[in-house]
């Protein structure tokens, strides 16, 4: 297998071993993107000098049997929303070009303290805020299994550097599915953390610089493995500097050791935003998969009203966004949220009332929020993971119209609207739970499929542990075609 298709777990075994050097791996994913990055424009910032310089001291001290930490010379990449010191964060705005970085982020340092090296950054929506990754100043990024399509976003450019094999470890952000669907769009595997489990400082949007933990976003791994994910969630989970003197981090185990164990509640489909076909019949042949292993398998889903949850995320994602729009932009919000029918459920506005919310309406969408949780927690009081879509379609076609509410996409012969894209991750993501995105499979048409693997509140590792064990019945990630060397 091509060092570039190596997971981040085997390359550290074969660093640890000298049976390949930092330098040399380095060396060689750097060839790869010479090679492969022109057709997707994945990696779109390069820092390939200090990269090399680090990792020839990587080398050097791993000869004196030193080592820097579990990832110890391994190069790798993140997402172009991070801070890096010394190159820029744009988040795809010309008018953040020059905005170059006077420190880590706090994952991409905890990153680098373990060992890591990051020689590259990858391409995002502008503000990380669409389903596809293009922006004025880094252009269009393909997704490799073929590239009239996108890759996702907001993470598209992680994702697609992952499946053409020109890194073995990304770190994605997710307030809408922005880990996750790219994941899907691409067969990897994405984890969208339990909220507030790893430091969001040093991420853009919010501005630069700000020390805001922005509502329902978070910061995760993403990777070809499993076992991937959890050594770098392992790595960079942990209180932000403020809680620093007093939190302590401890995930606890997965909730079971054997597969035979665990209860699996399924999920492929429901009206509040039906899934195109193929898709949900692959969520059901790998929860077949599962229940034949011996795992205790049954569709469920809990006592909740799945459109009323995702209306109310809906808007509060759009007063959490709206957070640093324009005045001019938010008088035009307020008055289309006042003349707009109280029913109305279209995107626009919900979108429009969430903006212009007041507090005191914030406060009590919170509330709502927290009777949510409240269900899903009793809920896996009796199952220990939920399956259930990503997003309802594969990776589309490149559609960069100006009015983004204008897209629609075709799902099982109809045309729906783009926002609906937003429906399965949103719903998960509002209550604050983890997430595991797993590949299961491809289209008839050869396009990837993911699932969500949904878990308790802050116990990470049962839906990883489980995305391990359904790899081992159904096999994981595969390359796609044209780019194998």
């Amino acid at each position: 297998m091509d060092l570039g298709y190596r997971t981040a777990t085997a390359l550290l075994s074969d660093l640890e071993a000298r049976r390949v050097g930092a330098l040399e791996l380095l060396d060689h994913l750097i060839a790869r993107a010479e090679r492969h990055n022109p057709a997707i424009n994945a990696i779109v910032v390069r820092d390939v000098e200090r990269a090399r310089a680090r990792a020839a001291e990587a080398d050097a001290a791993r000869r004196r049997g030193e080592s820097w930490g579990r990832l110890h010379g391994l190069p790798m990449t993140v997402k172009e929303c991070f801070d890096v010191e010394g190159l820029p964060t744009s988040a795809g705005s010309p008018s953040l070009k020059a905005n170059a970085a006077l420190r880590h982020a706090d994952a991409v340092q905890r990153l680098v303290d373990a060992g890591a090296i990051v020689f590259g950054k990858t391409n995002v929506p502008l503000f990380a805020g669409d389903l596809q990754t293009y922006n004025e100043v880094y252009g269009i990024t393909n997704n490799p299994w073929d590239t009239t399509r996108g890759p996702g976003g907001s993470s598209g450019g992680s994702a697609a550097a992952l499946a053409a094999g020109l890194t073995p470890l990304e770190f994605g952000s997710d307030i809408g599915g922005s880990i996750r669907n790219p994941a899907h769009f691409c067969g990897v595997y994405g984890h969208k953390p339990s909220y507030g489990l790893v430091s969001m400082r040093g991420h853009v949007p919010g501005p630069p610089n700000s020390l805001l933990q922005v509502d329902i976003a978070v910061v995760g791994p993403m990777a070809r493995a499993a076992e991937d994910l959890d050594l770098a969630l392992s790595i960079v989970a942990g209180p932000n500097e403020f809680d620093l003197p007093a939190w302590r981090v401890e995930l606890p185990p997965p909730r079971h050791q054997r597969l035979q164990d665990y209860r699996i509640a399924v999920c492929a489909d429901d009206p509040f935003c039906p899934v195109d076909r193929e898709i949900a019949d692959l969520i059901r042949a790998a929860a077949a998969a599962l229940a034949k292993a011996g795992a205790k398998v049954a569709d469920a889903k809990p006592d909740l009203d799945f459109g009323q949850c995702f209306r109310s995320y809906y808007q509060m994602l759009a007063a959490t966004m709206s957070a640093d729009f324009p005045e001019p932009v938010m008088q035009s919000l307020e008055i289309k949220a006042r003349v707009a029918s109280p029913e109305s459920t279209a995107y626009a506005d919900l979108f429009a009332r969430g903006a212009s919310m007041r507090h005191a309406a914030y406060i009590k969408a919170s509330a709502g929020r927290q009777k949510q949780r409240a269900a899903w927690g009793n809920f896996f009081r009796d199952r220990d993971v939920f399956l259930c879509p990503v997003v309802m379609t594969a990776a589309f076609p490149h559609d960069h119209a100006p009015d983004m509410l204008s897209r629609t996409l075709p799902v099982n012969g109809e045309a729906r609207p783009y926002g609906d894209a937003l429906c399965w991750a949103g719903l998960i993501g509002n209550v604050r739970l983890p997430a595991t995105v797993v590949p299961i499979g491809r289209t008839k048409a050869g396009l990837p499929v993911g699932m969500q693997i949904v878990g308790p509140y802050l116990e990470d590792r049962s839906p990883i542990d489980l995305a391990k064990r359904l790899a081992d019945l159904i096999g994981g990630f595969t390359p796609p075609p044209g780019y194998a060397s």
